[in-house]
């Protein structure tokens, strides 16, 4: 219950309140974009695990207020992917406009080329373990 006696009490309690939800309000959007600036995509991280990690933080930002277009988060991601995509990031930079891409867009490509770098390990993974059988069984065969 109020304990106002007067509405210029009560105008001034809101006031207060208002102020601060406002200040706790800023406090987490600039927590959020000291988030949103360090991120980095993790060694042994998926494209889509990625992708969600930047999503979860820009759409909290775009709750508490900040405007986070397509073209900011897909300039973030681009930035902030392991050396092995930076080829992919340059063909894309070079191929498309940047103004016009999506989120969708952006993922879908990038998880294209990090499907084609898990199938070019697991074949270079099966020739090793295939070779170092080989020589193995040569060595332990070798009757000198």
């Amino acid at each position: 219950m109020l304990e106002k006696d007067t509405s210029k009490e009560i105008w001034d309690s809101m006031k207060t309140k208002c102020e601060g939800n406002a200040r706790v309000k800023h406090s987490t959007l600039q927590a959020l974009r000291r988030d949103f600036e360090t991120l980095e995509m993790k060694v042994g991280e998926t494209i889509t695990n990625y992708f969600a990690r930047v999503m979860t933080i820009a759409n909290k930002m775009r709750v508490y207020g900040e405007t986070m277009t397509d073209v900011t988060i897909c300039e973030k991601i681009m930035r902030s992917l392991m050396n092995k995509f930076n080829y992919i990031v340059c063909s894309i930079e070079e191929s498309r406009d940047l103004d016009a891409i999506t989120i969708d867009e952006l993922q879908s490509s990038l998880t294209i080329h990090e499907q084609k770098f898990y199938r070019s390990s697991c074949v270079e993974q099966a020739l090793k373990v295939t070779i170092d059988a080989k020589t193995e069984g040569g060595i332990n065969n070798y009757r000198g």
